[in-house]
């Protein structure tokens, strides 16, 4: 599907982005990679580590936010990935002009120029903070999420189509609990904080996330949102997994942050339908032709929620304690 293609993803220098590249070049015989991002360091560091195949890799550097450069780097390409984005919450609360520059121009942008330039698919990553949103940044990828769906009305007779991958944060990344656990116990602490001692994630790998925006650029006819099925686990275990025996303070929690991850809501459960590996959330709107749901898929029971919290599946702790052999800090 990909051989002898031409991908372009934005913000490609992260820890998605070194990912999905990874996989491309490992699976696909692709005709080029464009790597769209602002920071010069991380692309050379990027370019250092796929040396090898650098007659397929390309490094754009640019902005979301500059429309003209995206036109440029669009320019002959067939998929998008979109990954950009401001993500740390007490950022995007403390600079929330510049999380809406990013997060909602940004991706208006990207529609813009996608539409324009001739590409034939876009592939959104969003989170579960879009869900039921608390904070800024879950707000402006709420927005985001939604733009990129209705993307599809604006298509007309263009060969293109828009849809949306949605997961919470991936096992390991920067800013997440798992480095910050550690770090505490390579520090010498035998404590690890909790915030609420009923919080609840899901576990995804880093792996799987590029899987599931594959599968999203596979089968999306436009419109979908992709939701992998994927295990539970509290975090007192996750606690537990670490540093097994330590005291777990209960410490409050904090401003914009959940005791459960959220994917799909009750009332998306009226267009949801499941599969077996993951969820789709179709569009109800007008525009949507019904022909496009995705076959062996069965729709939902109204008020269902997929939710960390009421999940079937969980990881115990030597469950966690297998896994996080394989997590590196992102």
């Amino acid at each position: 599907m990909l051989n002898q293609k031409s991908i372009l993803i934005t913000g490609g220098t992260g820890s998605f982005g070194n990912a999905f590249t990874e996989y491309v070049l490992e699976n696909y015989d692709i005709r080029k990679l464009i790597i769209y991002s602002r920071d010069e360091f991380k692309q050379f560091q990027m370019a250092n580590k796929f040396l090898k195949h650098k007659g397929k890799l390309r490094f754009f550097i640019g902005d979301v936010r500059d429309k003209d450069r995206l036109y440029r780097a669009f320019d002959g390409i067939d998929y998008v990935v979109h990954a950009a984005a401001l993500k740390q919450v007490p950022a995007c609360e403390y600079n929330p002009i510049e999380a809406i520059r990013t997060n909602i121009n940004g991706a208006m942008n990207i529609i813009d120029a996608a539409l324009d330039c001739g590409v034939k698919k876009v592939v959104a990553l969003s989170t579960d903070k879009a869900v039921n949103p608390i904070n800024l940044y879950g707000g402006t990828k709420l927005v985001s999420d939604k733009l990129f769906v209705s993307a599809n009305a604006y298509a007309g007779k263009k060969d293109i189509c828009f849809s949306v991958v949605r997961y919470g944060n991936v096992a390991g990344s920067r800013g997440s609990v798992i480095p910050f656990f550690r770090n505490i116990v390579a520090n010498g602490g035998t404590e690890l904080p909790i915030t609420d001692y009923r919080m609840t994630r899901f576990w995804i790998s880093l792996e799987q996330g590029v899987e599931l925006v594959i599968k999203a650029l596979k089968e999306s006819k436009g419109g979908e949102t992709f939701i992998s099925k994927i295990p539970s686990f509290k975090i007192t275990d996750l606690a537990q997994a670490i540093l097994p025996g330590c005291k777990m303070p209960e410490v409050g929690i904090r401003e914009g942050e959940k005791l459960h991850e959220i994917m799909v809501t009750q009332e998306d459960s009226l267009s949801t339908y499941e599969y077996e590996k993951h969820f789709i959330i179709y569009p109800h709107m007008e525009w949507w032709n019904p022909n496009k749901i995705q076959p062996a898929g069965k729709q939902i029971e109204q008020g269902f929620e997929y939710s960390s919290g009421t999940n079937t599946q969980w990881l115990s702790v030597e469950d966690l304690q297998e896994r996080l052999k394989n997590v590196d800090a992102k």
